[in-house]
């Protein structure tokens, strides 16, 4: 369209100018015509060569969403698994909690119920005429050893002591030759020694040492006399009773704390050849 107007001016202007100045001026309108058109096509290459790098980075950009929103999904996804997971595994553990203090509140009424069957057999016992009633010895009518010793320990370590006492009387009165008879005696002294009757510690510990010197609380009745002893204030038997346990238990965990006893006293301790290592029981 602009070339057209361009060429009517020049025919116009040749129609109205001289005829030896038509070749000069059609020649200058020539070139500032080409001039023109070489602008404009340069003007428009610029602009479709911006016009594709703008395309190209709508493009890029629109990818790069696509990929964005993608990712974004795919993490929606996990996440949403995770929790799935997470609540399913937590339902688990929380069936598995109810399953276990089911089973527990299930032991404790079949102990209770046992119990009670003991209860009850101790009472028909008593109420049998003596003429008909046959020699039973204590044993029978006593809890299990077992029992009985596991009820005076779970009531030693509550800090029970008055119970527990009796528990271990009752067990030494009619088990007092069964293994855990020193174990027993030991636990016996040892509610003496917390409860500040050190010269009763004293005694009881003995019992430990003279009866039971297989047993494998030995050592530590050894220790807590003369823990006692210390407390009572003859540091030169409890010197004595340290050294003795360092010589027959060297390796023992008592040993060592005898060794720490000693050193704060200013005591020497002496040495001896390692004995057997013992299994201990609670």
């Amino acid at each position: 369209m602009k070339t057209r107007i361009l060429l009517l001016i020049a025919v116009f202007v040749l129609g109205t100018t001289p005829s030896f100045a038509v070749s000069k001026e059609i020649i200058q309108l020539q070139t500032q015509v080409q001039a023109l058109q070489d602008q404009m096509a340069r003007m428009q290459q610029s602009f479709d060569e911006r016009m594709g790098v703008m395309r190209n980075l709508v493009e890029q950009n629109t990818d790069s969403m696509n990929k964005i929103l993608a990712a974004m999904g795919n993490l929606q996804q996990a996440l949403n698994q995770q929790h799935t997971d997470v609540t399913g595994h937590s339902d688990q553990l929380s069936g598995q909690i109810q399953a276990l203090n089911d089973s527990l509140d299930e032991l404790k009424g079949r102990l209770a119920k046992v119990s009670t069957q003991i209860d009850q057999l101790a009472q028909q016992q008593q109420n049998l005429p003596p003429a008909t009633a046959p020699a039973v010895a204590p044993q029978a009518q006593a809890p299990p050893p077992q029992m009985l010793y596991d009820n005076g320990l779970r009531d030693y370590n509550a800090g029970k002591y008055d119970l527990a006492s009796s528990e271990f009387s009752d067990f030494l009165k009619y088990y007092p030759t069964n293994d855990l008879a020193g174990n027993a005696q030991f636990y016996l002294a040892d509610i003496e020694y917390r409860g500040g009757n050190f010269q009763q510690a004293v005694q009881d510990y003995d019992k430990v040492l003279e009866q039971y010197p297989g047993g494998n609380k030995a050592p530590a009745a050894q220790l807590k006399k003369g823990l006692s002893l210390i407390q009572l204030g003859d540091k030169q038997a409890a010197t004595r009773e340290l050294q003795s346990l360092i010589q027959r238990y060297p390796r023992s965990i008592e040993a060592t704390t005898a060794r720490d006893q000693l050193r704060k006293m200013g005591a020497k301790s002496t040495t001896a050849k390692p004995s057997a290592a013992r299994k201990r029981q609670p």
